[in-house]
């Protein structure tokens, strides 16, 4: 199997046209032609994950977040991203992210969080095209106390804690979600008649905008994204079941909770 061939089935599922103008989909390391004896998967590209590939023989990994952001001026090892590549290219092991082409494709990020809460009716909270977008709404039923919402929010994500609103008193029937930084959406949940939001990276100020009228919760962007590693896993081994793919045992959120 060549990598080119992985490649072919990721960007079917998630199709790099899709990603934000900011974004750097797609391969960030490696020849495309190389024989892929296994695949790793992580939501983040570090040099812990690649000794992870090389100690189990997978010459291929898989991430959601690009390691590689912005340009290299150089590559001496300054840092974990210098360090990282110059790994990768010595071991000859390819490096993927599907980042914002995966928040945004039907059936990305926010469908799969939408999936793990069982909401039904699932539609996508703020399009951009023909059955693409950021973010996700869905019904919950039966309709549920909002700490009720909030401790379901937790224990599916397996989330160390939950930074939130004030509570509104109100039963939640529809939660709004988007995986990562889903601040600039939280008008947008109103809108769509949420009564709970679920995202990450919210800050202090950004809380004042429920009003309210929502329950945002900020479970964290590392808990938000862990489905991705899901969806990569999924879609590779439904084309290619006796091929060898593991997600990292060794990843881990570079934030703690005291």
């Amino acid at each position: 199997m060549k990598a080119k061939e992985i490649i072919e089935v990721l960007e079917r599922y998630a199709p790099t046209e899709l990603q934000e103008s900011y974004d750097n989909t797609g391969i960030q390391v490696g020849d495309t032609e190389i024989d892929v004896k296994g695949i790793l998967i992580s939501l983040d590209i570090t040099e812990e994950v690649v000794d992870e590939a090389i100690e189990k023989g997978l010459n291929m990994v898989v991430a959601h977040h690009p390691l590689l952001f912005r340009g290299l001026k150089k590559v001496v090892g300054e840092g974990y991203i210098q360090r990282t590549v110059i790994k990768a290219i010595k071991n000859d092991i390819v490096l993927y992210a599907a980042h914002t082409n995966l928040d945004k494709c039907a059936g990305g990020v926010s469908w799969k969080m939408a999936e793990r809460l069982g909401l039904e009716n699932v539609s996508i909270l703020v399009p951009d095209g023909d059955g693409v977008g950021l973010g996700c709404v869905g019904e919950l039923a039966p309709a549920m106390d909002e700490a009720e919402v909030l401790r379901l929010v937790k224990e599916r994500f397996g989330a160390e804690c939950v930074r939130h609103t004030a509570l509104t008193g109100r039963k939640v029937s529809k939660i709004a979600v988007c995986g990562g930084s889903g601040a600039e959406f939280v008008c947008d949940a109103i809108k769509a008649g949420a009564g709970v939001y679920v995202t990450g990276d919210i800050k202090y100020h950004e809380f004042f905008n429920a009003e309210n009228k929502i329950v945002i919760a900020d479970i964290g962007h590392f808990e938000s994204e862990q489905v991705t590693k899901e969806i990569f896993y999924a879609e590779i081994s439904k084309i290619f079941p006796k091929f060898a793919v593991r997600i990292s045992e060794r990843e881990h959120n570079v934030v703690n909770y005291m």
